[in-house]
C-alpha cells in the first residue's frame, strides 16, 4: 500500500488509485464502471476533504456520525462544493440512527435487525428511502461487528433476521458488506472476500426479488484482491487522503 504524505497532490493519489481500480478490474474481465469508489475521509480535515472532492470525488464515507455531521455541515456552506454522497460505513448505535437517516445517502453497516427498526422508524418520518448494505461477518474474529456468517451452520438461522429487514418498506436493501483484517500480505483477505460471495449466492437464491448486486469490501491494503474477488464498492482512505490527523 502506497501511502502519501501530507504535501502530496491528493488530485494525483486520487487519480492513480482510479486507474489501479479499472486496471485491476480489466485484468479480471470486469469494467471499471461496475466499481464504485468511496473515499474515507474519517480524521480527514475540511481541507483535504475539499480537495479530494475537486479532483472528482463523488462519494465520501464516515465512521461516526457526529464526526460526519460537522463536516456536512461545513461542506454545504460553501457554495463551491459540489453535491457528494455521504455513506455510513462505521458501526452504528441505535440512539445515533435519526442522525444517520437525517444526514447520509448511503448505509454500509446494517448489523441488526434492532438498528433496521430504528432506521425504518426515522426513515418514515422523514419520508426518505434509505439504501443500506448488509454487515457481514465472515473472518470470525470477535471483534468485529456484523451478522456471523463465517459458518455456513449459521447461514439458515440468519433468515429470520434478514427477512425481518427485508420486510421494512422505507429501507432497500442492495448487497453485503464486510470488514477483512489487516494483512501484510492482502491475498490473505482473498477467502474472506470470496465468503462473502459465498453467502451473497446463498442468499440470491433465498430471497430472489432482492437485488443483491453490492459488494463493498476491500480497503487501501487490499482492494485490488477484493475487485478481483468481485467487490463492487471499495472503500479507500489512506491511499488517497495519507496518513489521518486524528483517531
Amino acid at each position: 500500500m502506497v501511502i502519501p504524505e501530507k504535501s502530496a497532490n491528493i488530485a494525483e493519489q486520487y487519480q492513480k488509485v482510479l486507474e489501479k481500480i479499472a486496471s485491476t478490474a480489466t485484468r479480471v474481465g470486469r469494467s471499471a464502471d461496475e466499481v464504485k469508489l468511496v473515499v474515507v475521509t474519517k480524521g480527514h480535515s475540511i481541507e483535504r476533504i475539499h480537495q479530494v472532492i475537486e479532483a472528482g470525488a463523488l462519494r465520501l464515507g464516515e465512521n461516526y456520525a457526529e464526526e460526519a455531521v460537522e463536516k456536512i455541515n461545513q461542506l454545504q456552506a460553501s457554495l463551491n462544493v459540489k453535491k457528494v454522497e455521504w455513506h455510513m460505513i462505521g458501526h452504528v448505535q441505535s440512539r445515533k440512527a435519526e442522525t444517520v437517516v437525517r444526514y447520509f445517502d448511503f448505509v454500509h453497516s446494517l448489523d441488526s435487525v434492532k438498528l433496521a427498526e430504528r432506521y425504518e422508524r426515522y426513515a418514515n418520518q422523514l419520508n426518505k428511502n434509505l439504501p443500506v448494505l448488509l454487515e457481514i461477518n465472515v473472518s470470525g474474529e470477535e471483534s468485529k461487528f456484523g451478522f456471523s456468517a463465517w459458518e455456513k451452520t449459521n447461514w439458515d438461522p440468519l433468515q429470520t433476521d434478514i427477512e425481518a429487514i427485508l420486510s421494512k418498506p422505507h429501507l432497500r436493501v442492495c448487497g453485503l458488506m464486510t470488514m477483512a483484517p489487516y494483512f501484510d500480505d492482502a491475498e490473505k483477505a482473498r477467502p474472506i472476500f470470496r465468503r462473502l460471495v459465498e453467502f451473497q449466492i446463498y442468499l440470491k437464491r433465498k430471497f430472489p426479488e432482492v437485488d443483491w448486486k453490492e459488494l463493498s469490501m476491500g480497503m487501501s491494503s487490499d482492494y485490488e484482491v477484493a475487485i478481483e474477488e468481485g467487490a463492487t464498492i471499495v472503500r479507500i482512505g489512506q491511499a488517497i487522503l495519507g496518513p489521518r490527523t486524528k483517531a
